[in-house]
């Protein structure tokens, strides 16, 4: 075992899932709730930095927009906040702090690997294209670091993502050579959100070369239920299963291993490393098994993660939870460092 922690710390991680944001950003998220003292104050770099300290092997991390609010229906004028916040992180990005990115250095823009902002996916590839040049004017010398875009269905009427102009916008993505994050919530939605992502990825790739097919990044193991207790003989956790092989087997798609704690009961988010990969078993084991090492990336969803009964220490206990799942398959090295790693470079193009 000593010997396996000592490689723990000299593997080079890769964080494909973070979200940053500054105690002044706060109000603009569609989350935001100040009567849940938990979300006040800074999540910015500084205190990424505390939560992954754990890490002296972090090569950096791939931000993820943190859902601001946005407009689709008010022209350019609704993609204000959105692009104030690919202006905040593009300073990041190039080591060049505002007064107001307080903690952050010029030494701190080789942490910022990749940044995924949002998108107005739902309407079109022309509406897409002119959006893109404004991030690209906004992000300036940063813009190489932008490797793709979000634009969440997870709380979207079902339907959303195989409208004809979302898969429009799909295809653009796909021939400028930038990836789509997916979204997509099992738990709360049903069946039906991944039945229609399947729809989604089918109909982006339809008659498209495989050089320019998007690629899809799928979040948070698409959010399952991980409090059920009988995954044997519980529909759900079978739909949710048959589902994944599927995805499985589509073209430039890969899994994050992230976004558990928040899937979880509030009994198990405060349990070991240990006692929660034994709890997650079942689900860690269908990616491992049919994503494989080479499609599949580690990634925190900080500060995310730290929300509920998980606590300041969620980072460092999901890495762990992750290095216990590669141990138990007998991964090799290599195996291992595609997880932590090596899969976030290749499907971001890092």
């Amino acid at each position: 075992m000593a010997e396996s922690e000592e490689q723990k710390l000299v593997l080079p991680i890769i964080d494909s899932h973070i979200h940053l944001f500054r105690e002044a950003d706060l109000p603009n998220h569609n989350w935001y709730d100040p009567s849940k003292p938990i979300v006040s104050g800074a999540r910015f770099l500084p205190e990424f930095k505390e939560a992954a300290k754990s890490a002296p092997s972090l090569l950096g991390f791939v931000f993820v927009e943190v859902d601001v609010k946005h407009d689709l229906d008010a022209g350019e004028e609704g993609w204000k906040l959105p692009l104030e916040e690919v202006a905040t992180l593009s300073r990041v990005a190039l080591g060049e702090p505002s007064e107001e990115d307080i903690g952050v250095d010029k030494d701190d823009a080789k942490l910022c690997l990749g940044i995924v902002p949002w998108a107005p996916m739902p309407l079109g590839a022309e509406v897409l294209e002119k959006y893109i040049a404004k991030v690209q004017e906004t992000a300036g010398e940063a813009w190489p670091k932008v490797k793709g875009f979000r634009y969440l269905v997870q709380d979207k009427p079902h339907g959303t993502m195989v409208q004809d102009k979302f898969i429009e916008s799909l295809k653009l993505l796909g021939r400028k050579g930038l990836v789509f994050e997916v979204g997509v919530d099992h738990h709360r939605r049903g069946r039906q959100q991944l039945d229609e992502l399947l729809v989604m990825i089918e109909k982006a790739h339809d008659g498209v070369p495989e050089e320019e097919r998007v690629t899809f990044i799928l979040n948070h193991l698409c959010k399952p239920d991980l409090s059920i207790y009988n995954i044997t003989s519980d529909p759900a956790f079978h739909a949710w299963r048959t589902a994944i092989y599927t995805l499985s087997t589509c073209s430039k798609t890969y899994m994050k291993l992230s976004g558990a704690f928040n899937e979880m009961p509030a009994s198990l988010q405060t349990a070991s490393a240990s006692h929660i990969f034994q709890s997650t078993l079942g689900w860690l084991g269908i990616i491992l098994a049919t994503f494989g090492a080479d499609k599949i990336m580690f990634g925190s969803d900080w500060p995310v993660c730290t929300y509920n009964e998980v606590g300041d220490d969620a980072w460092a206990k999901w890495r762990d939870v992750v290095e216990k799942m590669c141990w138990m398959a007998s991964l090799s090295d290599e195996d291992r460092a595609m997880i932590f790693g090596g899969t976030a470079k290749k499907a971001y193009g890092l």
